[in-house]
């Protein structure tokens, strides 16, 4: 699953590091080989916090330790969100911005805002050019509307979503946050599963159409293996598995799922559920019991769902939008007066008053897969490009004017090289100023890399992070080419010259005990860095490495997470380590704020008028990624967890060639 696999071949290689993989007892080597800033005191145990604002509602936290610094004082829970009341002054300027506000950022005077919640959710900013949504872009949006005195509420479209249960709950506690407004939110879910009925249940009223396609019957989560079909074209898998845990090889070279990997995912699927029924059980004043059951009966009338109370009634879209015409006092016979997600993100919170001020603290953004350089494929906002990142590290470590740095991650990993250069600036950063990493998604293998380079590490309780661990492997063709009669010869100098070259042969014993070396080496040097960083022993990092992914709950309560909550908790705690006072507003500046390039622009167009198609797409994305030692989570996983519809980029393409064969 998690990992750092290296898969090793001439036309088609790869290797990936993960977290847990690192962990490996005969790896047993100390950080000092390592060039890195003086240690950080030893962590003292303490409870980890949760932010106050949490939409789960109050559930007992696991214990777990904090990181350097923090037994000198405890780690704050973001303060509660609060619709603050603008003085006479600030109210007359905000009247005099909306009067000159350029066109497009007007909003009419009673206006809904309208936004569609489905698909792609990223954790970065977009530009007008680019497709999809953008998570600080929508908490924006709720914030904004709370304060705005055009905006009368929120008429939400909820949709199948693909993206992680970490930003599902950073959403839905801005909707709970939100309805401490006054101002109404009502919800619209014509196509839903668990996770779009998680989030629209935090509205004060939800609708569905009559004929909705709502399935509520658990949660799964598939792995799928590629041994025998891998044999069938010809393909011989050499896969050198370090950690338990490791799941990436295990999809090559195995048949079924080893128990070490189905005890993981149980835990990741328990800690969901979890989740999900004590959530929606608080929410409907029930007994988890009840719910299970409810479920557990098969929930896919929508008019089960109205009688039990889960939604408030069954309207089509127009009919809701009839009764916020009503609702808001819209009396002609025009359509309701919206104001859409695209336009409402082009209204500055300066124009409403709520802009911060003072001191500054900077937020850099990491969404993606991790590469040392830009690939000529790559456009101006996909992945995390090591060299790019580095530059606004050094930026922001250079400048007086940020008090803090709040590093969010949303990635699964990548470049095992990039990752290491990358948590050697945020070292850097850390000593110059404090710095708070905040984990979305996922921040796991070459993304927890990153983010353990922080003193705060703050995640939210499903993020899957951790993955600290190492395959290698390596693809031989040989019966693959006798088939399609393809020949390849080899002249070499060097006993070991042909270990990642001749693909047309097995590894002889002498190649594949280097091989196994080098696995390990890598794996170790992952492992003591994840150590030293954490101010864990070798051995205590053993127990929570081996390549094991685990749940932002589970991860703080085995040190690899201080605090629970989002954006808001990591806020709160930079601002505590700058000796902000919390009532304070403070400036947050974008350091990795997107700029649309044409490639982006073009991507943009072309995936709206010419529906690029997206396995095309995925698969000259993994192969031009697939270079080098990588610490990357296991994307099967991650999709699988996510609930994202397709398959496997890797599985298309081998039905390709089987079909091709047959």
């Amino acid at each position: 699953m998690a990992r750092l696999l290296v898969l090793r071949s001439a036309p088609y290689h790869r290797s990936t590091l993960s977290a847990a993989a690192i962990l490996s007892p005969s790896n047993l080597r100390h950080s000092a080989s390592f060039p890195h800033p003086a240690r950080r005191p030893l962590r003292v145990p303490a409870r980890a916090i949760q932010s106050s604002s949490s939409s789960s509602g109050a559930t007992k936290q696991d214990e777990a330790p904090q990181t350097a610094g923090d037994a000198q004082e405890p780690l704050p829970a973001a303060p509660a969100f609060v619709v603050e009341e603008l003085g006479w002054g600030t109210q007359l300027a905000v009247k005099l911005r909306m009067l000159v506000a350029p066109p497009w950022q007007r909003v009419r005077k009673g206006s809904v805002l309208t936004m569609k919640l489905r698909g792609e959710v990223t954790d970065q900013l977009k530009t007008r050019f680019s497709s999809g949504l953008s998570l600080p872009q929508i908490c924006e949006n709720f914030e904004k509307a709370a304060y705005d005195p055009r905006i009368s509420g929120i008429y939400l479209h909820i949709e199948p979503l693909s993206c992680g249960w970490g930003k599902v709950e950073e959403i839905r506690r801005h909707i709970v946050d939100f309805k401490k407004s006054g101002k109404f939110i009502v919800g619209y879910m014509p196509v839903g599963g668990e996770k779009e009925y998680y989030l629209a249940s935090a509205c004060a009223e939800l609708y569905a159409p009559p004929s909705a396609y709502v399935a509520l019957y658990g949660l799964t989560i598939q792995q799928t293996f590629l041994r025998g079909v891998l044999e069938k074209v010809g393909v011989q898998p050499e896969v050198q598995r370090i950690g338990r845990y490791k799941s990436a090889g295990d999809q090559l070279a195995r048949r079924s799922m080893s128990n070490e990997v189905r005890e993981m995912l149980a835990a990741l699927l328990d800690n969901i559920y979890g989740n999900w029924l004590d959530t929606v059980s608080s929410k409907h004043g029930k007994k988890i019991e009840e719910t299970e059951e409810f479920i557990n009966s098969g929930v896919y009338q929508v008019e089960r769902l109205k009688e039990e109370g889960w939604i408030t009634d069954l309207l089509y879209d127009d009919e809701v939008m009839t009764m916020l015409k009503e609702r808001v006092g819209q009396n002609d016979k025009k359509s309701l007066r919206m104001v859409d997600y695209s336009k409402y993100s082009r209204v500055r919170k300066s124009t409403l008053g709520i802009e911060g001020g003072g001191d500054r603290i900077a937020v850099i953004r990491a969404s993606g897969s991790i590469t040392r350089t830009r690939g000529r494929l790559s456009v101006g906002s996909s992945g995390i490009v090591a060299e790019q990142f580095i530059e606004k590290i050094r930026t922001v470590r250079e400048s007086e004017k940020y008090k803090a740095v709040i590093l969010r991650i949303d990635s699964p990993g990548g470049d095992a090289l990039a990752s290491d250069l990358m948590w050697r600036e945020i070292r850097l950063l850390a000593d110059s100023k404090p710095v708070i990493a905040s984990m979305s998604d996922v921040a796991a293998s070459g993304g927890y890399y990153m983010a353990m380079a922080a003193p705060v590490i703050v995640a939210e309780k499903l993020t899957l992070t951790g993955s600290i661990g190492v395959v290698t492997g390596k693809f031989i063709l040989q019966k693959l080419y006798e088939r399609i009669d393809f020949n390849k010869e080899i002249l070499s100098k060097g006993r070991y010259a042909e270990l990642n070259a001749a693909d047309n042969r097995p590894l002889r014993p002498d190649e594949a005990e280097l091989f196994e070396k080098s696995a390990q080496n890598a794996y170790a040097s992952f492992r003591d860095k994840a150590a030293m960083s954490r101010s864990m022993s070798i051995d205590e990092m053993e127990t929570v490495a081996q390549g094991r992914v685990w749940s932002g709950q589970d991860a703080a309560s085995r040190g690899l997470v201080d605090s629970l909550g989002g954006f808001s908790q990591a806020l709160a705690i930079a601002k505590q380590r700058a000796n902000i006072p919390q009532d304070k507003k403070v400036q947050l500046v974008e350091i990795s704020r997107a700029s649309p390039s044409l490639p982006e622009i073009l991507s943009g167009i072309g995936g709206s008028l010419l529906g690029v198609d997206r396995v095309l797409k995925g698969v000259l994305q993994d192969v031009t990624s697939l270079n080098g030692v990588q610490a990357r989570m296991d994307g099967i996983l991650f999709e699988r967890l996510e609930n994202a519809s397709g398959e496997s980029q890797l599985f298309v393409l081998i039905k390709e060639i089987v079909n091709y064969f047959d």
